[in-house]
C-alpha cells in the first residue's frame, strides 16, 4: 500500500528508508486517520519528512499523486453557494466590446454593490454582466473579464482583481534548488565586501617572508584575521497570485543568496508591503512579524532586495484598503517609503521583462518610487541590481 509514493519520494531526493514507509503503515493499521485526505497529508508528511527543507518538496509530491482525491471544500472560506461559482464557459470578447465595459469607480464603490448583490442574488449565474457569477463581465465572480472587479473563488484569468475572495495557500521558496544558480551567484558575489575581523588564525606569508629576513633566517610566524563577507542583506520576496509563473527562478535567487551571504534575513509578502510580512507561508496567519519591527531590528546599512514582478491593481498600492487579502489601514507606498527612509540601498528585481512594464500600470508607479531602480531578474539585470547597491552616491531623494 502507498509503495508507488514511497518510491517517488526516495526517487525525486527526500531522504526516506523504509523505516519511514513502516511507521506511516502502522499509523494507517491503528487508525491514527481516518478517511480524511488533510489528517493522511499531515500523518504523512510527519512520518516521511525529517527535516524542514524537503517540506516544499513533499507537498508537490503529494500534490501530484494524489490530485483529484478531494476537492477543495469552499464552504470553509465564503458563503457563496460553490454551484454559482462553476465555471462551464469563458466568455470570449473582442477589444471592441472590451472596451465598452466601465469601471466601477474604485473600491469602495465595488464592496458596496458587493454587499447589495449579497442581499439580492438568489441564484447561480452565468456569462451575465451583473449578478455574481462565472464567465462573464460582471465585476463580481470568476473566470470572465472585468477591468476591475472583486474576484470570488475559482481561477484568475485577467489579474486585474482589486480583491480576492478565497482562501490563499502560498508555499516557501525552496532553498536548496542548486540548478543553473551558479551564474547566480557569481552575480551576486560581485556585491560582496570582505574585511578582516576576529582572532589573527590565518597566516600572511608575504609578511612571514619579510619578518624571517629581516630576523636573520628565524622563523617569524605573522597570523592575521580571516577575511569575511560583512556585507548584510535583507530580501522581500512576493510570494503567490500571478508570482506563481516565477517560483522556479525566484527560488533560485533564494538558493544562490543563502549561499553567497552569511548576513541574510529573508521575509515574504504579497503584491506590496504593508503592515506585516511572514517568514513561513504556511503559518502566515498566526505568525506575522510587524513591518515596523524589521525597521527597528535591522540597521540602515542593510542591501534591500525587493523581488516580485509589481503586477497589481494600482489601489493595492495607493489606497487604504486596497489589498486584495485584507483591510490595510494604510496604503502599501507609506510602508515602502517608510522602507527607504531607514534604508540607504534598494532594489527591486522582476522576473516580467522590461519590454512588458510599459502595459502595467503598477510597474510604472513602483518603478518612478524606487527611482529607476527597478531591474529584470535576468544575469544582466542582477548585474545592474549590484551595482546599484555598490555604487550609491547618495541617499534616496
Amino acid at each position: 500500500m502507498f509503495l508507488d509514493f514511497f518510491l517517488l519520494l526516495k526517487n525525486d531526493g527526500i531522504p526516506v528508508s523504509l523505516k519511514e514507509y513502516l511507521d506511516l503503515l502502522e499509523g494507517l493499521e491503528k487508525g491514527v486517520v481516518e478517511y480524511n485526505v488533510e489528517d493522511f497529508y499531515f500523518l504523512c508528511k510527519a512520518s516521511m519528512v525529517k527535516h524542514e527543507q524537503h517540506l516544499d518538496r513533499f507537498d508537490v509530491l503529494f500534490g501530484k499523486y494524489f490530485e483529484g482525491l478531494e476537492t477543495i471544500n469552499t464552504e470553509e472560506f465564503m458563503k457563496i453557494p460553490e454551484e454559482w461559482l462553476r465555471r462551464e464557459k469563458m466568455k470570449m470578447l473582442t477589444e471592441e466590446e472590451k472596451a465598452l465595459i466601465k469601471k466601477m469607480g474604485g473600491l469602495d464603490k465595488l464592496m458596496e454593490r458587493l454587499k447589495q448583490l449579497m442581499k439580492e442574488q438568489k441564484e447561480r449565474h452565468e456569462g451575465g454582466n451583473r449578478w455574481i457569477g462565472t464567465g462573464g463581465t460582471s465585476p463580481f465572480g470568476n473566470s470572465g473579464y472585468n477591468p476591475e472587479g472583486i474576484r470570488i473563488g475559482g481561477e484568475g484569468g485577467n489579474r486585474s482583481a482589486m480583491k480576492v475572495w478565497e482562501k490563499r495557500q502560498y508555499k516557501n521558496l525552496d532553498d536548496a534548488v542548486e540548478l543553473d544558480t551558479r551564474n547566480m551567484k557569481m552575480a551576486l558575489r560581485r556585491l560582496r565586501a570582505l574585511t578582516r575581523e576576529g582572532l589573527p588564525d590565518e597566516l600572511d606569508l608575504d609578511k612571514t617572508i619579510r619578518k624571517t629576513s629581516e630576523n636573520a633566517g628565524y622563523l617569524d610566524l605573522q597570523m592575521v584575521p580571516q577575511k569575511r563577507n560583512n556585507i548584510k542583506v535583507l530580501l522581500l520576496l512576493d510570494i503567490g497570485g500571478s508570482m506563481d509563473d516565477h517560483i522556479e527562478i525566484c527560488a533560485r535567487l533564494f538558493s544562490a543568496a543563502k549561499y553567497e551571504f552569511k548576513h541574510i534575513e529573508s521575509f515574504y509578502f504579497h503584491n506590496c508591503l504593508y503592515e506585516s510580512v511572514w517568514k513561513d507561508n504556511v503559518r502566515r496567519w498566526s505568525e506575522s512579524t510587524p513591518t515596523l519591527e524589521v525597521l527597528h531590528t535591522y540597521n540602515s546599512d542593510y542591501k534591500v532586495i525587493f523581488v516580485g514582478d509589481a503586477s497589481m491593481g494600482t489601489y493595492e498600492i495607493t489606497h487604504a484598503g486596497g489589498s486584495v487579502e485584507h483591510w490595510n489601514d494604510e496604503p502599501g507606498l507609506v510602508w515602502l517609503r517608510r522602507m527607504k527612509d531607514h534604508f540607504k540601498d534598494m532594489v527591486w528585481l522582476n522576473p516580467i521583462p522590461p519590454e512588458y512594464w510599459d502595459f502595467t500600470p503598477s510597474i510604472g508607479l513602483l518603478k518612478k518610487e524606487f527611482q529607476n531602480k527597478m531591474f529584470p531578474l535576468t544575469l544582466a539585470g542582477l548585474d545592474d541590481a549590484v551595482k546599484a547597491l555598490k555604487n550609491r552616491k547618495k541617499k534616496w531623494d
